[in-house]
């Protein structure tokens, strides 16, 4: 019975020894896999910043070309609008000699008759006259004298009308070619027009809706971002042509300067694009979306309360990165937050990032969008490792996920 139990005994003790040894072996394995794992995501997730970036810099590039192409296309119709002005000025100048034109030959007209009227009278006193010492012979030949030189007058003025009336007849159809090659610069420059505005439309369109399911207004935008701006594109600046008289602004140039601001529009919308926490603050691989925004059961508490963010759990000390450029406003414990990362934006928003683990920034710190503030915890009032992600407007929380979205139309 002694060696019975000896022997139990014995066999026991290397069984618990086998056993603990394989414990140890497979958590050691799954301990090196989950690190390999983390490691992988990190990559991952780096090389998605880094793609990001590129494609971020390869549409400003595509900005800047169109923003190139439509200044040359603003000199092509700079330079129509020179060549209309110089076409509306040899009309009224074509105006003006067509007037002198007509004055002069009435003049002539004016002249003839007079002269006719002369003739005549000359005519009369000759035949009336008796006491002149002239012969007949003499007034008969200064009569001829006078009649030749007041035909030939009568030539030259019959010939130099014609001439004018023919130059009168130039002039006029000079006059209706000049109108109708305005009219078709006209149409031209509608064209043009037309299409710069579709192409606007096209690319401010789903702009504006990335705003608008941020819950920011483009309008709120435009002005920030302006406000901010220390000076204005020269390509952009609204064109100003200096006009005298009666001339009013040119068409054109009202929808050429309504293009400009538009793009002007498009370039805030481009730099609040930048500004908006539209990152994830963990990446998409390594973690799972646990709790939603909105009305839940509190997972302490039992109760049903509000819950302002979302919450994202994976392995302790995940790293939590910033969701868009800003300042650190808080880094420490606050109360059931645990370990807090507070960070402000521009256009009054503020994100949170609870529970964290480890915090890789300080107070007054300038961080950007991507750099690790930190990493995943459970600290304070937490049933696990998990991250607590919150986004407020103007101190109001908002759903993080609409930003999230936004970002995913634009990058």
């Amino acid at each position: 019975m002694t060696q019975a139990i000896g022997l139990a005994a014995v066999t026991s003790f290397f069984a618990w020894g086998v056993v603990a040894a394989s414990i140890l072996l497979m958590d050691a394995i799954g301990s090196g896999n989950l690190r390999d794992q983390a490691l992988r995501d990190q990559s991952n997730y780096e090389q998605r910043l880094n793609q990001l970036a590129l494609e971020r810099d390869t549409r400003a590039q595509e900005t800047e070309a169109a923003q190139a192409r439509f200044a040359e296309a603003m000199d092509r119709i700079s330079e129509m609008q020179m060549q209309l002005l110089a076409s509306e000025e040899r009309r009224l100048e074509l105006e003006t000699g067509i007037d002198a034109i007509h004055d002069t030959i009435r003049r002539v007209t004016r002249e003839r008759d007079e002269a006719r009227t002369r003739l005549a009278e000359v005519t009369r006193t000759l035949e009336v006259e008796t006491g002149s010492t002239r012969t007949a012979a003499d007034r008969t030949r200064d009569n001829e004298e006078m009649l030749d030189y007041l035909l030939a007058a009568m030539d030259r003025a019959s010939k130099h009308t014609h001439e004018l009336g023919v130059d009168a007849d130039q002039a006029r159809n000079q006059a209706r070619h000049l109108s109708l090659e305005n009219e078709l610069l006209k149409d031209r420059n509608h064209m043009i027009f037309s299409q710069l505005e579709e192409a606007l439309d096209t690319v401010m369109a789903p702009l504006e809706r990335v705003f608008r399911s941020a819950g920011v207004s483009p309008d709120q935008i435009r002005r920030l971002v302006r406000q901010g701006a220390s000076s204005q594109t020269a390509s952009l600046r609204p064109i100003s042509v200096a006009t005298s008289g009666s001339m009013v602004p040119s068409e054109d140039i009202s929808r050429a300067n309504a293009i400009l601001n538009r793009m002007a529009d498009i370039n805030a919308y481009r730099q609040g694009i930048d500004r908006l926490p539209v990152a994830r603050p963990v990446n998409a691989g390594a973690v799972r979306q646990t709790s939603g925004f909105g009305m839940r059961r509190h997972p302490l508490t039992g109760r049903s309360t509000m819950h302002n963010g979302l919450d994202w759990a994976g392995p302790r000390g995940t790293a939590i990165r910033a969701s868009a450029d800003g300042v650190v406003k808080k880094a420490g414990r606050q109360g059931g937050y645990g370990n807090l990362v507070i960070i402000e934006h521009e256009f009054g928003i503020e994100t949170y990032y609870a529970h964290l683990n480890s915090i890789d920034v300080r107070p007054g710190q300038r961080v950007s969008r991507g750099q690790k503030i930190g990493g995943m915890g459970t600290t304070g009032a937490s049933t696990g490792v998990h991250l607590h992600y919150e986004v407020r407007v103007n101190g109001r929380a908002v759903n993080p996920i609409t930003y999230i979205r936004a970002g995913q139309h634009v990058f």
